[in-house]
């Protein structure tokens, strides 16, 4: 598998875009390997600490005037004035104004995540891969409509050389380092309770 012998290469600020698939309200409606609440979190987050690291974002969606709705408010308040580019095609990737919105990104890594997980995230993220990208796709920032779906769309993307992880992994990674000033509005974006527990924590012990 393509993935097993590529050396190591971090994503950073200055390599990495975000590409968000069709986390439309119809979609979110069949969700069932996450709960609709936690899965809107992780996308919301995601979004967030995207804009906090300044990363380039590529929002789409599908026939939404007339099949599965609109985006989900909540990610369109998280990404204000973001423009969304609604297609027809299965593959994100297959619609030439979403490619040039990809490629104008000049980004060689690409984290895709989308609903659902199996063909919205993976179908592009194996066309990134075939076209020369190095693709990343954060499961829990993706939905699907069972636990088959979402089992077979991860070993699909794992054979076709994609990087499978989680949101706040991709994210922390990027951020590299705890000290610069992103990092606060990083981990805010994200909103892990255990964090902010640690952070309350950390700040007791600062008093003192």
């Amino acid at each position: 598998m393509n993935n097993q012998t590529h050396p190591y290469e971090p994503l950073t600020s200055q390599n990495a875009a975000v590409v968000l698939v069709d986390h439309q309200i119809g979609l979110m409606s069949g969700v069932r390997d996450y709960s609709i609440s936690t899965l809107k979190h992780n996308v919301v987050a995601l979004a967030k600490a995207a804009r906090a690291l300044r990363l380039p974002i590529v929002v789409t969606t599908t026939a939404r005037d007339s099949m599965w709705g609109p985006t989900i408010p909540e990610l369109v308040e998280a990404l204000p004035g973001m423009e969304i580019i609604d297609r027809s095609s299965v593959n994100a990737f297959d619609d030439a104004r979403v490619a040039r919105a990809i490629e104008a990104t000049n980004r060689k890594k690409l984290i895709f995540a989308g609903l659902s997980l199996e063909v919205c995230a993976a179908l592009p993220a194996m066309t990134a891969v075939s076209k020369g990208f190095d693709a990343y796709v954060p499961v829990d920032a993706c939905g699907t409509f069972s636990e088959t779906k979402h089992q077979a769309g991860i070993l699909r993307m794992v054979q076709a050389g994609v990087v499978v992880s989680d949101y706040c992994t991709l994210m922390v990674e990027i951020l590299k380092d705890n000290l610069v000033p992103e990092a606060g509005p990083v981990y805010e974006a994200m909103d892990m309770d255990w964090a902010k527990l640690v952070g309350q924590i950390s700040a007791v012990y600062a008093k003192k």
